[in-house]
């Protein structure tokens, strides 16, 4: 639902789910320390990282940033068939 709503407006989501978060065009972390609020566009391959800390919690384990990375990489065909349609 989210990416056909994507077609024909803007669409900003905060999220804490991994499977969603994978499926993004960009991803931001924001962080937040005393009373300033920081937000950061991240690479690729600080998506995945921040993808697999999602997963795992603060220690972040081979296995959750395979896990990432299988999720971004499943969720790019589905992307690029989206832009096409």
């Amino acid at each position: 639902r989210l990416q056909r709503l994507a077609r024909s407006t803007q669409v900003l989501l905060v999220t804490h789910a991994p499977q969603v978060a994978a499926k993004a065009d960009r991803h931001f972390r924001i962080t937040r320390k005393g009373d300033r609020t920081r937000v950061d566009l991240l690479s690729d391959d600080e998506r995945a990282e921040e993808i697999a800390r999602m997963l795992s919690g603060a220690t972040i384990t081979d296995e959750a940033r395979a896990a990432a990375k299988k999720l971004m990489s499943q969720a790019a065909p589905e992307k690029k068939a989206h832009k096409r349609a």
